[in-house]
């Protein structure tokens, strides 16, 4: 149990350190109205929807 906890906890990790790079996107949303700032990521949410898409496929083939 302890090693499922350690790789979900280094796929979090990874998954953060992604989106660090890929979570400004042109296409995003970002409003600032005096101290309260707002970002929608729509086309950082479509862009990842499309690779999980892609790599869950990919692993459903090969897990049949």
């Amino acid at each position: 149990m302890g090693k499922l906890f350690i790789i979900i906890g280094i796929i979090f990790l990874m998954i953060g350190l992604v989106w660090n790079f890929i979570g400004r996107l042109p296409g995003d949303i970002q409003f600032k109205v005096g101290n309260v700032q707002v970002h929608f990521p729509i086309v950082t949410s479509i862009v990842v929807s499309i690779i999980l898409t892609i790599v869950l496929s990919f692993f459903a083939r090969f897990l049949k």
